[in-house]
């Protein structure tokens, strides 16, 4: 493996292994842009929800939700750029974040089992308010169940605008 691998990214949604945008990850292992490192869970509580079309979102306020269970990446600089496009980090839908995990839950008291890597969390455009939207209620992981509600891009209504939806939906009342 080349030392170009130096970004560390965690996730917890459809890039997971058998969810549906997982096909990105693999193409990046077989060009050697990507490394799976294994199964981590956040140190810290997120709230972890999923939005229109199932999206999951994961949203940058620690202490509320749940220990978050993802996976571990190592990802070269030309495999982020693809990453930060399928998550829409131009158009604001997601940002790329500093987010420590450990190995798991036995492991937190040796402090040397922790490690800083990078996530994409809800836009904060919209993060806080869909996290209030949705009760305040939130998973601790995005399980095969929650990713067959997920609808792909090609799949959604044509000219929808995912972010002009989220907008509509975290604005509107309750009643």
């Amino acid at each position: 493996m080349g030392g170009s691998h130096k970004n560390l990214i965690f996730v917890y949604g459809t890039l997971k292994r058998n969810h549906r945008n997982h096909f990105l990850l693999e193409d990046l292992i077989s060009t050697n842009d990507a490394v799976y490192i294994g199964q981590r869970t956040t140190r810290l509580q997120y709230p972890l929800v999923t939005g229109l079309y199932g999206i999951p979102y994961l949203i940058n306020k620690s202490g509320s939700g749940h220990k978050i269970r993802g996976e571990l990446y190592s990802v070269s600089k030309r495999g982020l750029v693809r990453l930060d496009e399928l998550e829409g980090i131009k158009v604001n839908h997601y940002e790329r974040l500093p987010i420590e995990v450990i190995e798991d839950e036995e492991c937190e008291e040796e402090s040397n089992g922790v490690v800083l890597a990078e996530a994409y969390f809800a836009h904060c455009s919209f993060g806080e308010r869909l996290w209030e939207k949705k009760g305040k209620c939130g998973m601790c992981e995005f399980g095969e169940n929650d990713g067959v509600l997920y609808v792909r891009v090609k799949d959604r209504p044509r000219f929808s605008s995912v972010l002009d939806e989220i907008e509509a939906f975290v604005s509107s009342s309750n009643d």
